[in-house]
């Protein structure tokens, strides 16, 4: 009779790797970022333009994040459907930026209003700026 052969534990520990800290999106110092008004300016102008109908969605594609755009896509079907029951044309606004306010509330975010004053109003548009893969996304725009 033989006898049996002990058993043997591998106590090997494997280390456990979640991908999205080195794949996923890397948040980035709001010191290692360009001045974030010029953006956020433009930002606001190309959003304007694109509720009226007079600029592509998909040229600030780069610049936010898939729930903002998500978001700007559905205002801009509605306004398209609005402007197709009133008969209007998709026209280029006439506005001008007004005062910009921006307020950070940690290392690599930006918060800010923009005021836009048209011929007829005035809106203001709020903007948050994330410091993400080396330059700024923006997570939430909100026309008011």
């Amino acid at each position: 009779m033989t006898s049996p052969v002990p058993a043997v534990r591998a106590t090997t520990r494997v280390a456990r790797i979640v991908p999205d800290d080195y794949f996923g999106p890397q948040p980035t110092s709001a010191d290692a970022l360009p001045d974030p008004v010029p953006l956020l300016e433009n930002l606001t102008r190309c959003v304007i333009e694109i509720l009226a109908g007079a600029r592509e969605l998909e040229q600030i594609g780069r610049w936010v994040d898939e729930d903002v755009y998500r978001h700007l896509l559905k205002r801009v079907v509605l306004a398209s459907r609005a402007r197709a029951v009133r008969g209007e044309k998709a026209a280029r606004p006439v506005f001008t930026i007004g005062t910009t306010h921006v307020f950070s509330p940690r290392d690599g975010v930006i918060e800010a209003t923009v005021t836009v004053r048209g011929r007829t109003r005035s809106r203001a548009v709020a903007l948050r700026l994330e410091g993400l893969d080396s330059r700024w996304r923006a997570t939430a725009i909100h026309v008011l």
